[in-house]
């Protein structure tokens, strides 16, 4: 059956499943006080209940990484969307804590299913590799912007604070399921005939700093990531001194909301300058969040959110950027799968250590522990984006924007051919 959808919706729609998936990773955020209330949680739990998300969508990334470009964008979406609302139905009924690690569980292996071909379909649909790149960080911080205010909303003046947002997140999800149905079913990239089977992770060596680059950069934005979905509203009661779930769920958009607005704002900005710069402000804002955690400062908190959200967007603007312009394209969802398989096993690492020692120590002892761990990520990835994240034998990322490298079908791809230097001789 043909595809209904025309070209401009097609590339919307994997926006959306980009969406979907943040949102889910954040629709707890808001709801954890009240698990907490409910359920006598203690910290090491709630971060718990968050890190087995990205541990078990660190197995399917390494498991299914690349099945994508061998059964298609379509249908690999589509699973993964059916385990996201599979997993969000069973938070939406849970009678108990075991069950919250059963629906992340399921959480976990649809996003890690969707999110790749997602933004590998945002570039093969769109055409333009700054376009697709800027359009799935802002789709990430739309994701994230509306698990913390609509759920921080519904929360606080909804009836079911515990199940609400969990029933319109499903809605959404099937609703956007049955858009991924009509994309076109023809959409794998590998070669014809060939067959998918597990495989080790592999990255062409030509590739290796620009994939070392780009992970670190997604890694450093996500871990901080973590430590605002996973214990955001405690941080923000001891901050605040308020209950008030929207308040909570519009503070912690603030990094959010930032993130969007700069990743379309440096759109044209070369990504190793992206993550680099993105990284460099990101370890300054860290060390003002153990700051404001220790002093209590509102003013320094909202200023942590401000400067972290420009470097979120920023950060994850460059490392996908680089994937989509060097990544060869019968490749390119298992190679961003690498990418975020290194983020995630940094976020869930981050939110497993930080739970158990503000457990033991408190929340703003446990952030002077995890902060500097976190600058030195931030300090790395600019260190590889400025030494070590140019592809081998492949043009430099740093052409002004507009030049044939920003089309899709003029991207020339490390190992396609004879590629010109860095003066530009073939």
């Amino acid at each position: 059956m043909a595809a209904l959808l025309p070209v401009r919706a097609r590339f919307w729609t994997a926006a959306a499943v980009v969406v979907i998936a943040l949102w889910s990773s954040g629709a707890p955020a808001l709801i954890y006080p009240v698990y907490e209330q409910a359920w006598g949680l203690t910290p090491a739990v709630i971060t718990g209940i968050f890190a087995v998300y990205p541990v078990v969508l660190v197995v399917v990334l390494v498991i299914f990484g690349g099945i994508s470009d061998y059964i298609g964008r379509r249908a690999t979406m589509l699973m993964g969307l059916g385990s996201i609302a599979f997993g969000v139905l069973i938070f939406a009924v849970a009678p108990d804590v075991a069950w919250l690690f059963i629906g992340r569980i399921f959480q976990g292996i649809g996003v890690g299913l969707a999110l790749s071909p997602a933004g590998a379909a945002l570039v093969e649909y769109g055409r333009s590799v700054s376009r697709a790149s800027s359009i799935n960080t802002l789709a990430t911080a739309v994701g994230l912007t509306i698990a913390t205010v609509l759920g921080g909303g519904l929360v606080q003046y909804a009836p079911w604070p515990r199940e609400l947002t969990f029933w319109v997140l499903l809605l959404v999800t099937v609703a956007l399921a049955t858009a991924v149905y009509f994309l076109p079913r023809n959409d794998r990239s590998a070669a014809p005939g060939a067959r998918w089977r597990p495989r080790p992770i592999h990255v062409p060596r030509e590739l290796r700093g620009v994939v070392v680059t780009a992970s670190l950069g997604a890694a450093t934005s996500f871990a901080v990531g973590a430590v605002l979905i996973s214990l955001g509203a405690q941080l923000i009661k001891d901050v605040l001194h308020t209950n008030n779930a929207l308040v909570a769920g519009l503070v912690l958009a603030i990094s959010a909301f930032v993130g969007g607005v700069v990743s379309i704002a440096a759109r044209t900005m070369a990504p190793r300058a992206a993550v680099a710069a993105g990284a460099l402000i990101g370890a300054f804002a860290i060390g003002l969040l153990v700051v404001s955690a220790n002093l209590s400062s509102l003013p320094l908190f909202i200023a942590t959110s401000v400067i972290f959200g420009a470097s979120y967007g920023m950060l994850f603007l460059g490392s996908v950027g680089l994937i989509n312009r060097y990544a060869q394209p019968d490749h390119r969802a298992g190679t961003l799968s690498v990418v975020y398989l290194v983020a995630y096993l940094g976020q869930g690492a981050v939110a497993i250590t930080l739970g158990m020692l503000a457990t033991a120590l408190g929340l703003a002892p446990a952030l002077s522990i995890v902060g500097p761990v976190l600058i030195a990520l931030a300090l790395a990835a600019a260190a590889c984006a400025i030494f070590a994240g140019r592809p081998g034998r492949a043009r430099t990322e740093d052409s002004a924007p507009g030049e044939d490298g920003d089309r899709l079908g003029q991207v020339q791809p490390v190992g396609h051919g004879s590629l010109p230097d860095a003066d530009g001789r073939a």
